[in-house]
């Protein structure tokens, strides 16, 4: 699995000073880096992809400056992207907020085991929201990754968390002209005993892939059926809808 790109990764390209929907149950700022190896169709964070140099990057002592005036009550830091795993210095950088005593949360696509590994390894996590982008097998994967890619480095990421004490969860958008119901029952199999599970409306506001603006979504009704497929091999799945 190779993608070429054209940006640096693991520059500061966007940061939210305040969320409340992206780490569940706190107050969250949150910051995305450029680079990812996927191009998945739905993907609405394609300027920090392909064209992240149009971007402006962020000083990290300016984020640690805004971070300093909301520390006390913001509860912790959250490193989402494109993919932050591609990123040599991550463990760095999430040592400097740790050192401002701020929780982390990594959100990752699952494709760099050895590195999440590490991460967990070295205590430097406080929870992981890793993506799932299909049934675990390379065909189906590929087709909603973007790119050929072989489940193994995911399934070993699944492998990896679940044998860490940090808590985690999953989560898969749902495009109706990439996922079906059987694709939602043979992951719901493959993923049985995992503790939280997120289901994501997939949205045709702004994807990369831009023919995919003519998708309709699927229903409420829809997805609630896929929720209550989850429900009988995951202990929590949550609804999301875009």
């Amino acid at each position: 699995m190779k993608v070429t790109n054209s940006c640096r990764v693991g520059q500061i390209k966007g940061f939210y000073e305040t969320s409340f929907i992206d780490w569940l149950g706190k107050i969250s700022s949150v910051i995305f880096l450029s680079g990812c190896n996927l191009r998945c169709p739905y993907c609405h964070n394609h300027p920090l992809v392909l064209n992240s140099h149009s971007v402006p990057t962020l000083p990290r002592e300016w984020i640690a400056s805004r971070l300093r005036e909301f520390a006390d009550w913001i509860d912790g830091v959250v490193i989402s992207g494109g993919e932050p795993c591609l990123y040599p210095q991550l463990p760095q950088l999430i040592r400097f907020f740790r050192e401002m005593s701020f929780p982390v949360k990594l959100d990752t696509n699952g494709t760099k085991p050895d590195v999440l590994a590490v991460l967990l390894n070295d205590h430097l996590l406080d929870y992981v929201a890793m993506d799932v982008k299909a049934p675990l097998d390379d065909i189906r994967y590929s087709r909603c990754a973007g790119v050929p890619l072989c489940v193994s480095h995911i399934q070993r990421s699944l492998s990896i968390l679940a044998q860490s004490q940090v808590g985690y969860e999953l989560r898969m958008t749902v495009c109706p002209s990439l996922t079906k119901k059987k694709d939602i029952q043979d992951l719901a199999r493959q993923v049985e005993g995992v503790q939280k599970f997120v289901l994501q409306g997939f949205s045709p506001k702004d994807p990369l892939d831009q023919t995919l603006k003519s998708v309709t979504p699927y229903s409420q009704d829809q997805m609630m059926g896929f929720k209550e497929i989850l429900e009988d091999y995951v202990e929590e799945c949550r609804l999301v809808v875009a």
